[in-house]
């Protein structure tokens, strides 16, 4: 008996026009199908709130929206197809599109720009990652997809649930050298597996891709019938604790309407920076031993003078991770005092770190110049703690600091070691201005924190 969640629209309702019968949708997320007087499909979309965004086209507004102007006249029915979650619908409407392939979907076809979901299956542990470039062999892709930043959110959530691997080293079973690899943040909030210190076997690894894939697929029977069936004998065998590990999985795939808000998760593009590079690059001109993984950018904004915050950003693989990011309300320091409001953060993010058994980054990177960068190291002196690779960037110059040297480190202007600690910097200022206008509304509007 298929689920009444996946039917569209009731027939009795294709006599509506479509203005109305939008009205009659559910608020749930989902496809919306726009059909032409013909009963061809031409347009295709996911909604987070099927009623809200399918019924935003027959606005009044609309009219004016250059996306559609072209087309929206053809459009005399509409239909759709509700999903469990919008991680769902993304999967749903990609696939929609590459089997219908409407013609105002039409540039999906041929324009690589558009972003893939790209599994390396040809390797011992495959990689998931986004790409605009996807590999001609030895890959499974998904997409391509409409909008970058949905699909950049729905890696995020997914990962959280199958804990594959996004970085790009090179990872082979049979190298004992990868057991004294030091794994990164993502295996010490249990979002990866840590294949990278051989903490999972290959099988159980690829079980896992074999999993996602199903889910990718649409395939959720199936693989929720071979999750149940594992979990079974794993209780048989008495591997009580293989058998837990299956019934979280099981539970967060069913409620994954409530942790798959792609929003939250999504991350921000990045164009003119190569991770890669800049990764390489650092290694090289802060002389490090190994290229460095992650990076934790810090710095302070301004309320009036009056209130004072911190912003911290977490990088992982030279891109923006976002459930690692935290933010501060200066406690201590009375005034505008930037060196005392950094001593705090950089202290706060220590004790948190300790307390929650994560390691500490690879590079911390303070906004500023010398002032700036000793607070910091100051906040790890106090606390009587070795800091990881501790430097600052000035803004005016973009030169680098690093404790014990006199003299700045001046990288070349378009060097790409430059441009990703520039973007690093720019994403925790960003990020400390959003709480500095969060916190100036609520002080206008005379609302608790």
């Amino acid at each position: 008996m298929s689920d009444p969640k996946t039917q569209p629209v009731p027939e009795t309702q294709a006599a509506l026009p479509p203005a109305e019968k939008v009205r009659k949708f559910p608020t749930t997320p989902g496809v919306y199908l726009m059909k032409d007087a013909q009963g061809r499909v031409v347009y295709i979309g996911k909604a987070k709130n099927l009623r809200a965004r399918a019924g935003s086209y027959f606005h009044k507004a609309a009219g004016n929206d250059k996306r559609i102007l072209d087309w929206i006249g053809e459009v005399v029915d509409v239909d759709c197809l509700p999903a469990d979650s919008e991680v769902d619908a993304l999967l749903m409407e990609a696939r929609l599109i590459k089997d219908i392939q409407p013609r105002h979907n039409r540039d999906l076809k041929d324009d690589k720009s558009f972003p893939y979901l790209q599994i390396t299956v040809g390797e011992d542990f495959p990689r998931v990652n986004f790409t605009r470039t996807p590999l001609s062999s030895g890959v499974k892709l998904y997409g391509p997809f409409p909008r970058a930043k949905s699909l950049r959110g729905a890696i995020q959530v997914l990962q959280r649930i199958f804990k594959f691997r996004t970085c790009s080293l090179d990872i082979h079973e049979d190298d004992p050298r990868w057991r004294w690899f030091r794994p990164c943040l993502l295996a010490s909030i249990d979002q990866c597996s840590a294949p990278c210190n051989l903490r999972v076997s290959r099988e159980e690894y690829r079980r896992g891709i074999h999993r996602l894939r199903l889910f990718l697929d649409g395939k959720k029977d199936a693989l929720f019938k071979e999750l149940d069936e594992e979990m079974r004998e794993a209780s048989k065998a008495l591997q009580f604790e293989k058998a837990a590990r299956i019934r979280d999985e099981i539970k967060a795939l069913q409620t994954l309407n409530l942790r798959g808000d792609l929003a939250k998760h999504a991350q921000p593009e990045v164009f003119f920076v190569d991770p890669r590079r800049g990764l390489k690059g650092l290694k090289k001109v802060l002389h490090l031993e190994s290229t460095p993984r992650t990076i934790d950018g810090v710095d302070i904004a301004h309320l009036g003078g009056n209130e004072t915050v911190g912003s911290l950003v977490t990088f992982v693989d030279g891109l923006p991770f976002k459930p690692g990011y935290r933010r501060y309300r200066i406690k201590s320091v009375q005034g505008v005092d930037d060196f005392a409001s950094i001593r705090e953060v950089v202290s706060r993010r220590i004790d948190g770190l300790r307390e929650r058994d994560e390691p500490f980054p690879d590079i911390f990177l303070i906004d500023g110049g010398k002032g700036q960068l000793h607070a910091a190291l100051d906040a790890f002196e106090a606390k009587g703690v070795r800091p990881p690779t501790l430097i600052s960037l000035a803004k005016r110059e973009e030169e680098i600091y690093v404790p014990g040297r006199s003299d700045p480190i001046v990288p070349q202007r378009r060097a790409y070691s430059l441009r990703l600690l520039q973007y690093v910097r720019d994403e925790a200022h960003r990020f400390a201005q959003h709480y500095h206008h969060l916190l100036r509304k609520k002080r206008v509007l005379g609302e608790d924190e």
